[in-house]
């Protein structure tokens, strides 16, 4: 697939350290996988469900979102890529736009 997303090898050596390690339960699949599915859906816009299967199941790659958001990760992790480049332009945007449908 062409719009596949995949995490570069010097991304993940950033990212890898700052995964949670020994978590109870049973084995975690690729994270590399899952994070690059998780980061596809939030780039794409496409729902949940519609993650292409190269990621891993939808509800895995949904579940690792949701409960790592629960735990606040993903704001340490932005935080930590912050810090190794302090230079670079760094934003976290979730900001929408919305028209009454008289506007047009």
């Amino acid at each position: 697939m062409a719009e596949e997303f995949w995490l570069s090898d010097r991304q993940w050596a950033v990212i890898e350290p700052h995964l949670p390690k020994n978590q109870p339960g049973a084995r975690r699949v690729d994270d590399r996988r899952v994070i690059s599915g998780i980061i596809h859906v939030l780039k794409s816009g496409c729902r949940w469900r519609d993650v292409p299967a190269v990621y891993g199941p939808p509800k895995t790659v949904y579940n690792r979102w949701h409960r790592w958001s629960q735990r606040r990760f993903w704001q340490g992790l932005f935080e930590a890529l912050r810090e190794v480049s302090p230079d670079d332009a760094h934003c976290i945007d979730s900001t929408t736009a919305k028209a009454h449908r008289s506007s047009a």
